[in-house]
């Protein structure tokens, strides 16, 4: 089985920094595009920021001069840092991978659209 675990949100104060870490956990085979969306009570769940599995990366307007996402394949770990936080940023962050492939056993599986928890972040004003 395959288990999406973010990590690094909580209470940040206007104008600092965050850096959020999603890692997948198994007998991972492949991971295609890795993703951060983010949802605030009341609105829709939009993208945040997203990378390929080549390092492509691609930022919502409101965050692009100020965020970087980034990956390790060998950890299966995405990455988004972000700096100059501001109140509109709270929300709740969700991690997203596009598809992964895992083996149970020797049996290969594969997950389309696989979405972590999520994990809140405040910025204080």
């Amino acid at each position: 089985q395959v288990r999406l675990v973010e990590s690094g949100g909580g209470l940040v104060q206007a104008g600092g920094s965050l850096r959020l870490s999603c890692s997948a956990s198994g007998s991972i085979r492949v991971i295609n595009t890795m993703a951060w969306y983010r949802q605030a009570p009341g609105k829709q769940r939009g993208l945040v920021a997203s990378i390929t599995s080549g390092g492509a990366t691609n930022y919502a307007d409101s965050v692009k001069d100020r965020t970087t996402i980034s990956r390790d394949n060998h950890k299966n770990t995405v990455y988004l840092q972000m700096n100059s936080v501001k109140p509109e940023d709270t929300a709740v962050y969700y991690c997203n991978v596009d598809r992964v492939e895992y083996y149970v056993g020797t049996i290969l599986y594969a997950k389309n659209d696989y979405w972590g928890q999520g994990t809140q972040v405040t910025v204080s004003s």
